[in-house]
């Protein structure tokens, strides 16, 4: 498949501190067994190595290898517990849900891999580094090699150190998983060489079809991950069928419970396997197609800031701002649809919609409820509310005149009377700018 398919559940299939690291120590010993061609052709006496380029005698390589093998040893540790206690401070103060960002960064991994690789490769030339009664062998080139790698290495060390400082910054993590959000909201649309457009069916008149379908079950619980529409698009055209789905990604479904229809029934038996395929259930959420969860991880941090525990209240507001600043983009790149069609215009496969006034209540029911007694991020979701409505389509800016009134209406309790007049004013200025029926407001 072509857009989406190429970075499906990519926050699942990467959780991992290992492959590119194991990679690397590959890489190592391959490097190893090149640079030991011209050591040994050097030892046999068919080429000459220039004394410039000679590390001492083999006293001194061994001295060389065992420090820097200790060296380069130790601060592989270090680097695994940095990275531990960095992904511990991360799960109590952003969640457990993003922890995934820092365990596929891909600095991280190419720092440890690194180092690994420095380690096996100084390993193996120590090895290889003797002397007996009738011979000596000093791999000259390895060794220049070693100093190589560790230099590089304590290089990757300091990007390292800096990346990590950078990436835990609240702002700056905020904005990546807002900016996470856009690609994959524009992949959902994307659509494959077997698929086309067509006038968007009523919800009633498809779940009313789905009610004489033939029922496929779910074989196991879990999240709907990532459905795969141009295959089932094209596995549906053959036979002229319909799949309805009864849920849509982000959605739990339980073991046994229908999760999808197939129209006319008899074409069940040519689309089951088919459909169990296209579908992925799992243990978690991803945002391939599946926007609210991106929008999930910023209320959750929202959240964590706001709890007594913590009480961050620029945390909270920068969530906010960044929220606004997520639904501006789905607003103009809708979330998915859930509607499918062949080449002809024929509907082949249906979901529920994801609706974008869905996801502008939950991005605000949450952090206002957690800030019931900070106005100043009340404050700064009504401002976010004046900003968006000139900008939302209608269904989604009721929505966000219905969180107006619930501003409005809380009960905001040991807040000086300057502050009820700050939120009041900031109340009147969203009024204005949503522009709704006055009997609304009443």
């Amino acid at each position: 498949m072509l857009g989406p398919k190429t970075s499906v559940l990519r926050s699942q299939r990467d959780i991992n501190l290992w492959r590119i690291p194991l990679l690397l120590s590959l890489a190592a010993v391959g490097l190893f067994a090149v640079t030991m061609v011209p050591d040994v052709l050097a030892a046999m006496g068919i080429i000459h190595i220039p004394s410039w380029l000679t590390m001492g005698s083999i006293d001194d390589a061994r001295a060389i290898l065992s420090a820097t093998m200790g060296a380069v040893a130790t601060v592989l540790a270090l680097i695994f517990s940095v990275a531990l206690l960095v992904l511990s401070m991360i799960a109590t103060l952003f969640g457990p849900r993003l922890l995934y960002r820092f365990l596929q960064d891909k600095v991280t991994q190419m720092t440890i891999g690194i180092f690994m690789a420095t380690f096996v490769y100084i390993s193996l030339v120590f090895l290889v580094t003797h002397q007996t009664s009738d011979s000596t062998f000093i791999p000259q080139i390895s060794l220049i090699m070693s100093w190589v790698l560790v230099v590089v290495s304590f290089g990757f060390l300091v990007y390292y150190s800096h990346r990590i400082a950078t990436s835990i910054q609240n702002p700056d993590l905020v904005a990546h998983v807002a900016g996470d959000i856009y690609p994959h909201a524009s992949n959902a649309h994307e659509r494959g060489t077997f698929e086309g457009i067509g006038v968007a069916p009523e919800d009633d008149i498809v779940l009313r079809e789905a009610s004489e379908g033939a029922v496929i079950r779910s074989t196991k619980s879990g999240y709907l991950q990532f459905i795969d529409h141009e295959v089932l698009v094209l596995a549906t055209q053959k036979v002229g069928a319909k799949i309805i789905f009864r849920f849509r990604p982000g959605q739990f479904i339980l073991r046994g419970e229908e999760l999808a229809s197939v129209c006319p029934p008899e074409d069940i038996t040519v689309l089951h396997d088919a459909i169990h395929r296209s579908v992925k259930i799992g243990n978690h959420r991803t945002l391939t197609q599946d926007s609210e969860f991106g929008i999930a991880q910023i209320v959750e941090i929202a959240i964590r800031a706001l709890s007594p525990a913590v009480n961050d209240t620029f945390t909270g507001m920068a969530c906010v701002d960044w929220l606004g600043d997520v639904l501006i983009g789905l607003a103009e790149n809708p979330p998915l649809e859930g509607n499918w069609f062949d080449l002809d215009g024929t509907l082949r496969v249906w979901m529920p919609a994801i609706r974008l006034e869905r996801l502008a209540k939950h991005a605000f029911d949450l952090i206002r409820q957690s800030a019931v007694q900070n106005p100043a991020v009340l404050i700064r979701q009504l401002d976010s509310i004046r900003r968006l409505a000139p900008r939302m389509p209608e269904p989604a800016k009721l929505v966000l005149a219905e969180q107006t009134k619930a501003i409005r209406d809380t009960e905001v309790t040991d807040v000086a009377a300057m502050d009820r007049r700050d939120i009041e004013r900031a109340v009147e200025r969203a009024r204005r700018a949503l522009k709704m029926d006055t009997h609304f407001w009443e």
